[in-house]
């Protein structure tokens, strides 16, 4: 058995992480290092051309665990089942399923840490991956919370995690976020890659919040409210 990567921007990772997805259906690890991305996946032979390639030792099946390690943010310790959560805080368990986060990432962290200077309301999730800050947003008290992916295994993620939490959003489904209608809310969290960004805001029927994370440090939205963890940030855009 080996391991293939493929080392891409961070700006670059989303047609990136699809293309390894086809290579790799049972899952995908993702590495971030200074403003770089690399994605790997086992297999006994090279799927395709341009991979870096290297053996790996005994056990590699649960090798990709390693990637995934819990976090406490806003008083929430956030991470995957097989650590144990820390007591004295709320819990949120995050399967990570095939290629999702269970929270650590600083995307996710910046967002929370907005959110909870927010007063809690209804609110939707646009681009809920694994659900993350939909999970977080109705312990810290937001709902009815509906939350949306074009991607039907996002979608399966986040109805799993919120029942594993015990949480229950008032919907979960696949829409296009950029395109398709969505319900009127007052505020969308929206960890996205500045070029979805940027189409969102285009939309005619932006809410008097977003909260919009998945920035690099160096890009802007020209937010009120900015908030840094490990290279990413989160803004708040007030309208």
């Amino acid at each position: 058995m080996r391991r293939y990567s493929l080392r891409v921007p961070a700006d670059q990772v989303e047609p990136a992480l699809a293309t390894m997805l086809d290579l790799f259906p049972d899952g995908v690890e993702q590495e971030e290092d200074e403003g770089m991305v690399t994605l790997s996946g086992y297999a006994e032979q090279a799927p395709a051309e341009g991979l870096e390639c290297e053996p790996v030792e005994e056990g590699w099946e649960d090798a990709w665990r390693a990637f995934h390690k819990p976090v406490t943010v806003v008083g929430l310790w956030v991470g995957p089942p097989w650590f144990e959560p820390q007591p004295g805080l709320e819990a949120i368990v995050i399967d990570p399923g095939r290629a999702f986060g269970t929270g650590a990432h600083g995307s996710t962290r910046a967002a929370l840490a907005l959110l909870a200077e927010l007063e809690p309301g209804p609110a939707l999730d646009l681009g809920c991956g694994s659900g993350v800050l939909t999970i977080a947003a109705l312990r810290l008290g937001f709902g009815p919370l509906r939350s949306y992916d074009i991607d039907p295994l996002a979608v399966q993620a986040t109805r799993e995690n919120a029942a594993r939490n015990g949480v229950a959003p008032a919907e979960v489904e696949r829409r296009d976020v950029l395109v398709d209608p969505l319900p009127a809310a007052p505020l969308w969290l929206a960890n996205l890659e500045m070029h979805l960004h940027e189409a969102l805001l285009r939309r005619n029927d932006l809410p008097p919040l977003v909260v919009a994370s998945g920035l690099l440090d160096s890009q802007t939205l020209g937010g009120e409210r900015r908030v840094v963890a490990d290279g990413w940030a989160a803004e708040l855009l007030v309208r």
